[in-house]
């Protein structure tokens, strides 16, 4: 069995655990807002911003010094004692680094273009910094570990992958524990990229509501432990697709997304109803809400409760996958509400085929959840964590 031993989260909802718990459990997000920093070339939007200070990273790493980067010692700083145990007991090449990434150091690299009229990049930049092996390649740098280290780019599903992949280096015997997880942060390249889709709201995000108008970019750092030793929550089972459909559309019936749930309920050897609780995607564009909550119902019916978080993380891109994975670990160890759809300010898509959709907090009855992570190019990616009961 493969335990999530620990996790660590920066993101919109608060700068740890205990802050996003209180925060997911009052449906508040305090970094969600307005942009004011010009992230938008035209026109308005919100994002989903980190609001405390981040760590700084040394001098004499400077060549991974990112943002994206930093978001990854946030989250490792919450996890750093369970972190440096598993090193100690299994050996510094026994531990592997999987990690997701959309964006890596991108920012950086765009700052330096943007600002450098005279064509010679300053001396605080590395090209380095913006390729997608960056973050892996610092964090195993950082802990000094020699196990497998690789960042999956797979866009919003990358993180949910990553996490597959340490489960599956764990079960092959190649490592005895992983650091799985993910980061992005804001950029301009994928905010204004989304509004040239036509994807981009400019409020903030409404998940499954009539009035839904695109996405709410946000970003984030969050890091989980796996391991094989006995914990509480443990990661039962895991699915993957690819529709091959087209570049930035879902498959109209969902055809990628059925595979991938199904997938993940035969290796956790569970039947639909067995799910207590679905972490939908949903990410309030039109089509994404509609073909998924049409998945939901032809697998679940409309019994088992389910919701989607973006409204209070914004979608964090390639660090979703984990961002949500982290909620889902958070409900299960400390036995939280399940979060409702905020239908606060907009109605309800009642178009849309019935998906379990909660509209106020509720215990969960089965301690079984679902995580969806469908993204561009048909990559899906599905996962189902659950309490231990050894």
């Amino acid at each position: 069995m493969i335990t999530l031993s620990a996790a660590g989260m920066v993101n919109a909802l608060g700068n740890n655990l205990d802050e996003i718990a209180a925060n997911l459990q009052a449906n508040t997000a305090p970094g969600m807002g307005p942009d004011t920093d010009g992230w938008l070339q035209q026109g308005e939007c919100w994002v989903g911003r980190i609001i405390d200070e981040l760590p700084e990273i040394a001098p004499e790493m400077a060549r991974y010094n990112s943002r994206n980067n930093r978001l990854l010692l946030a989250a490792l700083a919450q996890i750093r004692p369970q972190v440096d145990d598993a090193i100690a007991r299994y050996g510094n090449e026994r531990v592997a680094v999987i990690l997701g990434t959309s964006t890596s150091g991108l920012d950086e690299g765009d700052r330096m273009v943007s600002g450098n009229h005279e064509g010679t990049p300053p001396a605080s930049y590395y090209y380095g910094q913006q390729e997608l092996g960056d973050p892996s390649r610092f964090l195993s740098d950082y802990l000094q570990l020699f196990g497998p280290a690789l960042t999956i780019s797979t866009a919003c599903s990358s993180s949910a992958r990553a996490i597959i992949t340490g489960k599956r280096l764990i079960e092959s015997g190649m490592v005895d524990a992983a650091i799985v997880g993910g980061a992005d942060t804001l950029s301009r390249m994928p905010i204004n990229g989304f509004n040239s889709l036509e994807s981009l709201s400019d409020v903030r995000c409404k998940p499954f509501s009539a009035e839904r108008k695109g996405i709410t970019i946000g970003e984030a750092g969050a890091l989980i432990l796996l391991t094989k030793e006995p914990g509480k929550v443990c990661l039962l089972g895991v699915g993957e697709s690819s529709d091959a459909w087209h570049m930035s559309a879902p498959h109209p019936e969902g055809v990628g997304a059925i595979r991938a749930i199904e997938m993940a309920l035969r290796e956790a050897k569970l039947a639909a109803t067995d799910i207590g609780y679905i972490n939908m995607h949903g990410t309030a564009t039109r089509l994404n809400d509609e073909i998924e909550a049409k998945v939901v119902n032809q697998l679940f019916g409309e019994s088992v409760p389910a919701s989607s978080t973006k409204h209070l993380t914004g979608h964090t891109l390639g660090a979703a996958g984990a961002c949500e994975a982290v909620l889902c670990y958070l409900l299960l160890e400390r036995d939280l509400l399940l979060p409702a759809q905020d239908f606060t300010d907009a109605h309800q898509d009642m178009s849309l085929a019935a998906c379990g959709l909660l509209t106020a907090p509720q215990p969960f009855l089965k301690p079984i959840m679902l995580s969806n992570s469908f993204a561009f190019g048909g990559n899906n990616a599905c996962l189902i964590f659950g309490v231990s009961h050894d």
